[in-house]
């Protein structure tokens, strides 16, 4: 009987058992690329949306991947900045009667009554940018405030960025399993 013989098998087996390694490492960069992306259309978000910035909330922005106990891999796109989280859901009684797409698991609490921003406080007009009335009271100037609307930017960038995943995680898978063709 004719003897076969398979030549490459080892390098074959040697590509296969690295298979699940690659495709790893190619799903966590595509998560990096993923939220590198939300972080770069949210940074043109903010620039071309504010008048008035000292591009202290742009430079604000953070993101991260990391990996849970079950082997999930996540990207997440954040900002430490209080003033991220007031812009992106509105603040008091405006806030909550602006439109906004709330993520899940965020339900925000607003203050449903004014106040007032001391005059001294702030390096802009706050009435000349977002129409707030300066009062005196006791001598003294502040702004009235019911809150501001809702001015969407992480929100919606993640939400363009994951619409560009599918395409960036098969990218990057295509290129990993390449690299096993070069071995």
């Amino acid at each position: 009987m004719p003897q076969v013989r398979v030549e490459g098998l080892d390098g074959l087996m040697q590509k296969l058992e690295m298979l699940p390694e690659k495709f790893s490492d190619a799903l966590w960069d595509a998560n990096f690329d993923v939220v590198e992306e939300a972080d770069q259309i949210a940074v043109r978000e903010l620039q071309s949306s504010m008048i008035h910035s000292s591009g202290e909330l742009a430079s604000s922005l953070h993101y991260e991947v990391s990996q849970d106990e079950d082997g999930h891999i996540r990207g997440r796109l954040f900002s430490n900045d209080p003033v991220a989280m007031y812009r992106e859901f509105g603040t008091g009684l405006v806030g909550e009667r602006s439109s906004k797409d709330l993520p899940t698991g965020v339900d925000p609490v607003y203050t449903q009554h004014p106040w007032f921003i001391p005059a001294t406080a702030v390096d802009v007009d706050l009435n000349e940018v977002y129409g707030m009335p300066l009062i005196k009271i006791g001598g003294k100037e502040y702004y009235r405030t019911n809150g501001q609307p809702a001015r969407q930017f992480m929100t919606p960038a993640i939400k363009e960025a994951g619409e560009k995943a599918p395409d960036i995680i098969k990218d990057r898978i295509h290129r990993k399993l390449g690299e096993l063709s070069d071995l």
